[in-house]
């Protein structure tokens, strides 16, 4: 079986599961694109300085499972197809926040607005009760939690899962999405730090 399929399965597993507990985070994959004698390996803090110049929007993609509301915030988000609606994210394949998004099956990109990077970070830590304090309201297809002041919501059902290198290419298809008008501009990220949009 390959990649592509045994992502699939898991998928399937976690759903008729019905518990983020029944799998365990995927281990971290041996890659290697060249041998050793080829030429070295590209170094990791240098591929990080290089790509961290590709400036990005922020998202924090949540999920409703039997155990309550989870989340983590992505930046590694994008619109795919239009024609079915599809849209895409990537997780790391350790993440202990992807079984449980998985196992819900559904899922909601909440598109984060400028002066929202305190509420980035508290959902970029491991650990800890992300949604504590955080007001929400279920997204009217799934459920999936839709924060509250994010500009823009896309509200969807998870449709493929593709594994790319050490992290998972989620796929899904959109159910409901909206966004509001005049809320101010998006909040970016480049170069490790935080930032607004002007122009």
């Amino acid at each position: 079986m390959g990649h592509a399929g045994m992502a699939a399965t898991a998928v399937r597993h976690l759903r008729a599961a019905g518990s983020p507990t029944a799998v365990e985070p995927l281990p971290r994959p041996a890659l290697r694109a060249v041998r050793e004698d080829e030429r070295p390996p590209v170094d990791p803090a240098e591929f990080r300085r290089v790509l961290g110049h590709f400036a990005s929007g922020v998202t924090i993609v949540t999920a409703l499972d039997a155990d309550g509301p989870t989340g983590f915030a992505c930046q590694s988000f994008a619109s795919l197809s239009l024609d079915p609606p599809l849209v895409a994210f990537m997780v790391a394949r350790t993440s202990t926040t992807w079984p449980r998004i998985a196992a819900a099956g559904t899922f909601c990109v909440n598109v984060l607005g400028a002066g929202q990077d305190e509420l980035c970070r508290s959902f970029a830590v491991s650990g800890a009760d992300k949604f504590a304090g955080v007001a929400w309201d279920p997204a009217p297809a799934t459920g999936s939690p839709r924060l509250a002041g994010a500009p823009a919501w896309i509200d969807c059902t998870v449709t493929t899962v593709h594994t790319g290198g050490d992290h998972l290419i989620v796929v899904g298809r959109v159910e409901g999405l909206d966004a509001t008008e005049g809320a101010g501009g998006p909040l970016l990220f480049h170069r490790g730090r935080f930032g607004r949009f002007s122009g």
